[in-house]
């Protein structure tokens, strides 16, 4: 099921109509500073029902539920995108496919990501792929927000995959947290995923909240930083 969306606070001379909301960057940076919790949009790269990925992001909810204040997971589902095809595009009045619209919304209304994915012939895995490239179709729906990458996978702990992920978000402008990195051997030495893609290894627990918490403070910083561009004319 979809996750609420955060209420929003604003002082008593913002404007909070859609219209002000859908304006200049340095209006749409006033509302997200004003918001008490920031919205993560959570992607898994693996559809696989016991998912260890999908695992990570349900114990990244629960902890920003439990002990981490001011974040909250959107777990965006992406399997019922289509494969990219521009043919889809611009139909009976549409300009992107219903399931597709959804997902832009979805990331669009988003302060942060946190991407989790494995790894798949050393590089991204297709549905993640797909869904950065849906994304990406004009506008840009990705840009100038903090990301998060974490991925369960063999012995290497997916890094070629989330290095991958890094160079496709240079072009998308995302920018990215750098330490710590969130490399999990999924079942070496030992699993640290029950049968359903749970998570159950208290050191990689730890490791995902110190990424969470990284990632709160990238956030924060961007989100003010171009408040302080946009306000001072530096944003032009």
């Amino acid at each position: 099921s979809r996750t609420a969306r955060p209420t929003l606070q604003f002082s008593e001379n913002q404007e909070t109509s859609p219209a002000r909301m859908d304006g200049s960057s340095a209006e749409v940076a006033k509302v997200k500073r004003a918001k008490t919790v920031l919205t993560v949009a959570a992607i898994s790269g693996s559809l696989r029902r016991a998912s260890a990925n999908a695992g990570l992001i349900r114990a990244a909810a629960k902890m920003c539920e439990e002990s981490i204040p001011g974040l909250q997971i959107d777990h965006v589902d992406i399997s019922d995108l289509p494969l990219l095809n521009t043919d889809l595009e611009d139909v009976d009045g549409n300009a992107f496919p219903a399931a597709v619209e959804e997902f832009r919304d979805r990331v669009r209304g988003a302060d942060c990501f946190l991407f989790a994915s494995p790894e798949y012939n050393y590089s991204i895995s297709g549905p993640l792929k797909n869904a950065l490239d849906w994304g990406s179709r004009p506008p840009n729906v990705w840009a100038d927000r903090a990301g998060a990458i974490v991925s369960a996978s063999g012995k290497s702990g997916g890094k070629r995959s989330a290095y991958h992920i890094r160079q496709v978000g240079v072009f998308l402008d995302i920018h990215f947290i750098n330490k710590p990195e969130g490399f999990v051997s999924a079942h070496h030495p030992q699993s640290k995923f029950n049968g359903d893609g749970n998570l159950i290894d208290p050191e990689t627990g730890e490791l995902l909240r110190k990424i969470l918490l990284s990632l709160r403070a990238f956030a924060l910083r961007l989100i003010h930083g171009n408040d302080s561009a946009a306000n001072s004319g530096q944003g032009s």
